[in-house]
């Protein structure tokens, strides 16, 4: 496995940042109730979909020594009531970037999610991984 110095690392996660931009639309969290799919590339299942938070463009907010760090996402209405279990990031265009899970990945105050209610995520880290 390479193991890139933190310098090439963060110049990964800028290139990452300009990729979420791409596309006609704005990059997105799609969080969803049910269990996460094993790859990236597994079609998810929209009705477990609870919220949708889009980014906006350029999604990258700064540089920092050892991370980056994104803008806030707008503020979305639930449009199904659910724990929140994991997220898929989607670029701009669409495509799958990549699958978090909330608790370990991404952290939200409450993944409790009530139909209704306003989601916003305004801290956005992204730190290469060691």
């Amino acid at each position: 496995m390479i193991q890139p110095s933190l310098k090439a690392s963060l110049a990964q996660l800028q290139a990452l940042a300009t990729y979420l931009d791409q596309g006609s639309s704005n990059a997105s969290f799609v969080f969803y109730d049910d269990t996460k799919p094993a790859s990236v590339s597994m079609a998810v299942n929209n009705d477990a979909k609870l919220v949708i938070l889009t980014l906006p463009k350029p999604c990258l907010k700064t540089m920092h020594a050892d991370r980056i760090e994104l803008n806030q996402t707008d503020a979305a209405t639930v449009t199904k009531s659910g724990i929140a279990t994991w997220a898929r990031l989607l670029n701009g265009a669409g495509e799958a970037v990549a699958d978090f899970t909330v608790g370990t990945d991404i952290e939200l105050a409450n993944p409790e999610l009530v139909l209704g209610s306003t989601l916003m995520m305004n801290s956005l880290i992204l730190k290469p991984s060691t």
